[in-house]
């Protein structure tokens, strides 16, 4: 959509709201692996497309494939009743952060009395905290912001339109839309605090709230993605976090050494198995799960236990409603089965992205990578000047925690370099390596280089692939 020139003129701005490169960077790179992975269970990409298998994913019909890349905004709004002009069209803003996204913002567009209110107003009940991860969105603040579009644009708007849902045209019922995703947002949130002050924990909550009718006869209402079994366990951790205060849940035993206890405990594997045919007999599943669950994190080639609990997650999903539900349990029964899908390494980050971060993004990744526990009692001080930026740095690994000073020089440095930041970026995204840079010139060095080497070397590189509904084949040092 933007060639080179377009991109180094600014002549077609990319417009943003404030804090979306630090939540885009948090959300989706430093926390991206992991959460890449569990994606995976959410959308379902690797089941096969059929009635027993994948058929939506809640929010929309399936994941975008291709390249991926992030651009740097070069226009932030910073405030509501913000306005542009672009390409001749008057857009005015409403900000709307922590509600679907950290960075957030609403649109009206009063020339053709259309309203876009992102993903704060969709076909379903979005999430409010999703299975693949993110931080606990606000739904009282939600609900504030759709309370305030009403204000803004109420009885103007004659078509409303998000980012992966079909449009509403009628005042009449984008305001009763607006209205019932408002009250919905609201209902959850409070409903869920109020049981909360009533002492229910967040698995409580969840087996006790009810929508009322008008909102669970809504269809944009329904837990086709989000769900309120769930949303309401995210309301509850935003809150109070993961603890429930039950002493017995601060510091339970890790999945594989509870799981033996538990098959222990229980009269061994057979004596599991034995129950647990019995209870999938009668259509208890959910505890069926559970049980089983243990079993084959304490046998993970018991393959009698992997294949029943594959048949109890199968069901389970069969009988959900929200197609991430669907979705995570289904492909849990696929990989207990199957095992991990075959997945080519992750790809190196694009040129396109590196550029877009700033400098101090780049050491924040940096130092997710480093390996503590092989760090220990090391100590390395790097100098780094961008000769195109005007930036410097000093780089430094102490105490197994790798920090940076910007617009310094350290006097004791191991070793100093100077290049362009455009260079940088070219040997992270393996376009080139730092030796080959530094044979054609494009790096000036100083001290003893081999440090950075010894740097680098303490680096994970963390796989694309791990185990969910299975024990780690590996343990991370």
């Amino acid at each position: 959509m933007l060639d080179e020139d377009a991109l180094a003129t600014g002549r077609v701005p990319i417009i943003a709201p404030n804090l979306f490169m630090e939540h885009a960077v948090s959300e989706n790179i430093i926390a991206g692996p992991a959460m890449l992975r569990r994606a995976q269970y959410q959308f379902g990409p690797f089941l096969a497309k059929g009635v027993r298998g994948h058929v939506d994913c809640g929010l929309g019909k399936t994941m975008a494939a291709g390249a991926v890349a992030l651009l740097r905004p070069t226009d932030l709004i910073m405030a509501t009743g913000d306005k542009r002009i672009i390409d001749g069209v008057e857009f005015e803003f409403q900000m709307a952060p922590n509600s679907e996204a950290p960075a957030e913002m609403h649109f009206f567009l009063p020339r053709y009395k259309l309203l876009n209110l992102a993903e704060n107003c969709t076909h379903n009940f979005h999430n409010l905290l999703p299975f693949r991860g993110a931080d606990v969105r606000d739904a009282l603040a939600w609900s504030k912001y759709l309370g305030e579009a009403l204000q803004l644009w109420g009885g103007k708007a004659e078509a409303i339109c998000g980012q992966h849902h079909w449009p509403v045209w009628g005042r009449e019922r984008i305001d009763t839309m607006i209205r019932e995703q408002r009250d919905l947002y609201k209902f959850a949130h409070d409903q869920t605090i109020r049981l909360m002050n009533h002492g229910l924990n967040a698995a409580e909550i969840a087996e006790t709230i009810q929508l009322p009718k008008s909102l669970e006869g809504a269809w944009h209402g329904r837990g086709y993605y989000g769900h309120v079994r769930h949303n309401v366990k995210a309301i509850y951790q935003k809150y109070l976090g993961w603890y429930d205060a039950n002493p017995v849940n601060l510091d339970p035993l890790p999945p594989v050494a509870s799981g033996k206890k538990y098959v222990e405990y229980m009269g061994g594997a057979d004596a599991i198995l034995a129950r647990a045919r019995a209870d999938f007999d009668k259509g208890e599943f959910r505890f069926v799960a559970q049980a089983l669950g243990h079993l084959v994190f304490a046998e993970p080639d018991n393959q009698a236990a992997r294949a029943l609990l594959a048949d109890t997650l199968e069901q389970l999903g069969y009988a959900a409603e929200s197609s991430t539900w669907r979705n995570a349990y289904l492909f849990g029964a696929q990989e207990l089965r199957q095992g991990m899908p075959k997945t080519p390494p992750r790809p190196p980050m694009p040129r396109e992205t590196l550029a877009a971060l700033r400098t101090e993004q780049l050491w924040d990744v940096l130092g997710i990578r480093l390996n503590g526990p092989k760090a220990e009692g090391k100590r390395i001080v790097l100098n780094w000047s961008f000769s195109d930026t005007g930036e410097t740095f000093v780089l430094n690994l102490e105490n197994c925690a790798l920090t940076y000073t910007e617009g310094a020089q350290a006097e004791n440095a191991d070793a100093s370099f100077t290049l362009a930041r455009a260079t940088l970026d070219e040997v992270i995204a393996k376009l080139t390596s730092f030796p080959e840079a530094v044979a054609g010139g494009k790096v000036k060095l100083a001290g003893n280089p081999m440090k950075l080497a010894e740097l680098m070397g303490l680096m994970d590189e963390f796989p694309r692939m791990f185990e969910i509904v299975a024990p780690k084949r590996a343990v991370v040092g």
